[in-house]
């Protein structure tokens, strides 16, 4: 960042930044000329998926496992949890991030980090969530190097959620995941948003399909779709 170590090297720095070209919005083909406009297509862009119809039944042709008894969460899964957390996540709607002291001292106070694992075990014991666990600020930034910002897919949507829910969802996701792996529950060719599995790992199964083919003389194609 710095050549001669003085200080004005700090000055192409502090520079005003250069802003993406952004024209007029459009959204199913309209101009958001109006404030209320925008806001209406950042809505219907990002929550799209609110309130849609689910049709449930789909779930009973899984076939059944069998029931196993949930532990308790315990303050070392909770520790762990939040040494691995990284000091540079923004804050949510409480305003509070990792690296503030009253996290830390949440989890290092043996009577906080008790209440703590109380009510993460209450959650699960009475199939409850509270509301002040679901609510989130959602942030909507330019996404980077796009020649135009005339449409909203130029855009993404960063959602800030509470950091007390944050840390009781990482061990509920650290739990979950160790039962269903040791239980067989989840398919071989399930790669994605597991532990010890990355996109090197899909590209190595790949490999190995198309090299089988070859082996008996099959010809391999490969059908890629995105699913929004």
């Amino acid at each position: 960042m710095s050549k001669n170590k003085q200080p004005w090297d700090l000055i192409n720095w502090i520079k005003k930044c250069k802003l993406p070209t952004i024209e007029t919005l459009q959204f199913n083909r309209c101009l958001c000329i109006e404030l209320e406009d925008l806001w209406q297509a950042f809505y219907l862009t990002f929550n799209s998926a609110q309130n849609q119809h689910i049709n449930s039944q789909l779930l009973n042709k899984i076939s059944s496992k069998l029931l196993s008894k949930w532990l308790l969460f315990s303050k070392a899964e909770f520790n762990d949890a939040i040494n691995k957390c990284s000091s540079l996540s923004t804050s949510g709607p409480n305003h509070i991030s990792w690296h503030h002291c009253n996290v830390k001292i949440l989890v290092a106070n043996n009577k906080c980090i008790t209440n703590l694992v109380n009510i993460a075990n209450t959650c699960i014991n009475l199939s409850f969530w509270p509301l002040h666990f679901k609510k989130f600020t959602s942030i909507i930034i330019p996404k980077p190097n796009k020649v135009s910002y005339n449409f909203l897919k130029t855009f993404c949507s960063i959602v800030l959620l509470n950091i007390l829910k944050k840390l009781i969802e990482k061990v509920f996701s650290e739990i979950l995941q160790v039962q269903f792996i040791s239980s067989n529950f989840i398919h071989l060719n399930q790669l994605g948003g597991l532990k010890h599995c990355s996109t090197t790992d899909a590209s190595v199964y790949l490999t190995h399909l198309i090299c089988t083919g070859w082996i008996n003389d099959l010809h391999t194609s490969i059908l890629a779709f995105n699913i929004t």
